[in-house]
């Protein structure tokens, strides 16, 4: 079963967020960080996983992804204080993770 990710990256000064969808989180992330893909996260330096959900269906990613995206920011925010209050880069220890359980 293939799973999916909603996710949310910031800049380093917390002050921007960008929501995203992928089905290959740890590569996505990579990818923002290392700036190969060109656009929003590129330009406002989104490196910063500060949150993200897994489900197991496309469909339900993509909506899920709209529905943040239709949040206000504050909402965003406190959805985002749910998993990591303290706005840690998450990216770190999910890469340990999924290289740990290879």
């Amino acid at each position: 079963m293939r799973s999916y990710y909603v996710y949310i990256m910031t800049n380093p000064s917390r002050t921007t967020l960008y929501i995203g969808v992928t089905n290959n989180l740890v590569r996505r992330i990579w990818e923002h960080q290392a700036k190969q893909l060109d656009g929003f996260t590129k330009k406002y330096n989104c490196v910063c996983l500060v949150y993200y959900e897994e489900v197991a269906n496309a469909l339900v990613a993509i909506e899920r992804e709209k529905q943040l995206k239709g949040w206000s920011r504050r909402k965003k925010e406190e959805l985002i204080d749910t998993l990591n209050p303290s706005r840690e880069d998450l990216s770190t220890s999910l890469k340990m993770t999924q290289e740990d359980s290879k």
